[in-house]
């Protein structure tokens, strides 16, 4: 079952964003250890306004517990979004923390997909991406984009399956994306 994502899925929400994002969770938590990083990650979840809240994710559930997730918001509030991260990216190293801009404002943005490695090969982040490609639809976005990194050439062929196709190249976190859209 796909379903709206609700507060208590806070830790295996915090893991499935982790292994999907690795190092960019460090960045957006300013923590080092995986346990701090996945505690942080867990409280971005809980709160409310900020680009991994609960709010913007929907979860596949398999028996009840979520097994995958989506992340999902428009690129124009990107980075508002992004405020509550900055600040306490900020207060943790003291630092003004630089996020690389991941979207276009124009499109509805596909942030983070994960699906627990055992749940795999089961179309699951497949399903996930098509119900949030009906949210967007629904709620009237022209076009849905996503970032795929360079060497990932076997999601990049599912998500061109999926009608997405090439933009351009982004730089996120000093690796190399390909930014991909789909015309809703």
């Amino acid at each position: 079952m796909i379903r709206q994502a609700q507060k208590q899925d806070y830790h295996q929400a915090a893991i499935l964003i982790y292994d999907a994002i690795h190092d960019i969770a460090n960045a957006l938590t300013g923590e080092h250890e995986k346990e701090k990083v996945l505690e942080q990650l867990g409280l971005y979840f809980t709160q409310e306004k900020n680009r991994l809240s609960y709010q913007n994710c929907l979860v596949k559930t398999v028996d009840g517990i979520p097994v995958g997730i989506i992340v999902a918001y428009h690129g124009k509030v990107a980075y508002e979004l992004d405020e509550p991260i900055r600040a306490h990216v900020k207060e943790k190293t003291g630092k003004e923390p630089f996020f690389d801009q991941e979207t276009d404002e124009t499109d509805f943005y596909l942030d983070t997909l994960s699906v627990n490695s055992q749940f795999g090969g089961q179309g699951f982040g497949t399903e996930l991406i098509q119900s949030m490609i009906t949210y967007a639809k629904e709620q009237g976005y022209p076009t849905f984009s996503l970032n795929v990194e360079e060497s990932n050439h076997k999601a990049r062929r599912l998500y061109e399956r999926l009608g997405f196709s090439y933009k351009k190249t982004i730089s996120i976190n000093q690796h190399f994306y390909h930014y991909l859209v789909k015309k809703l």
